[in-house]
């Protein structure tokens, strides 16, 4: 679970609702009259609520991500919510004990014997890879073959990423679309002869379009786009662990020194509780 994400959403939306309904009486510009330091009043939370205003910038943000994107990244929508919220799926140390047991199995019984460690494989990039190895492929051409399939897949991950993107660069501009609505009406609708009318409250009404897509923008599309990107790094990690211990394991190289050569690959902190797999020689 990420809780990183779940936490910061919540405390960010929290501080928002708290700044709407709280005045904090501190300083020269202080009410004299005030109560206490904090005063809260709920009914503040209505003067950011208006409904067309919500329907310009939820409906034309939606409407604008839709034309921007084929229906295939559209429909993947609901799974990458549970892509960003999945934080332990690829853990590298559990690919690296399963090469260093590979590498193992191999120096004992031969590449062939590596076919059942494959059909037991849940990840199909890394069955695909030991099954490029089991088939006697030139090295050159497995390799060649395993990195192109983690380019296209992290050029397909950063299409879905690129439509958070999108949609948080197009929500503060239809923020902006509809206070210009709002200022345009509140102009029209202006009895000069009376005195402006409720002038104040007006402006509020079209300023707070521009606050809908602000919390739009950096409080639910920035962070989901962002965190994509970090599945997306985690998941390219991994398989490029898988590319070079299969590779090293068509060559021969030794399970210990395998390891070690693999541990490189992730934080110095995070090796100190790897122990090492027994054999090796």
């Amino acid at each position: 679970m990420n809780i990183t994400y779940i936490i910061g959403l919540v405390a960010a939306l929290v501080v928002f609702f708290l700044g709407c309904i709280m005045n904090i009486n501190i300083g020269p510009n202080a009410p004299a009259d005030a109560t206490g330091i904090i005063e809260v009043n709920i009914e503040n939370l209505w003067n950011f609520f208006d409904a067309a205003s919500i329907f310009i910038v939820i409906g034309c943000t939606f409407a604008i991500v839709v034309a921007s994107f084929p229906p295939s990244t559209l429909g993947s929508i609901p799974k990458h919510f549970g892509i960003m919220l999945n934080t332990g799926k690829f853990n590298p140390m559990n690919y690296i004990d399963q090469l260093v047991d590979l590498a193992q199995t191999a120096r004992k019984n031969g590449l062939l014997a590596l076919e059942g460690k494959a059909n037991e494989q849940q990840d199909p990039f890394f069955k695909q890879a030991i099954m490029l190895i089991v088939d006697a492929n030139d090295p050159d051409k497995v390799r060649a073959i395993l990195e192109n399939d983690i380019e296209c897949m992290s050029a397909r991950h950063e299409d879905a990423a690129g439509l958070y993107d999108k949609a948080s660069s197009v929500a503060p501009a239809f923020g902006m679309v509809g206070t210009l609505v709002g200022l345009i009406n509140m102009l029209r609708s202006m009895d000069v002869t009376s005195g402006g009318g409720d002038l104040g409250g007006s402006m509020a009404t079209a300023l707070v379009t521009t606050l809908y897509g602000c919390i739009l923008a950096h409080m639910i599309f920035g962070p989901i786009g962002n965190n994509l990107r970090i599945r997306d790094g985690e998941e390219v990690l991994c398989k490029q662990i898988i590319v070079e211990g299969i590779m090293s394991i068509q060559s021969g190289e030794n399970p210990k020194a395998l390891r070690e050569k693999l541990l490189t690959y992730i934080p110095q902190g995070q090796r100190e509780g790897a122990a090492p797999s027994g054999g090796g020689e």
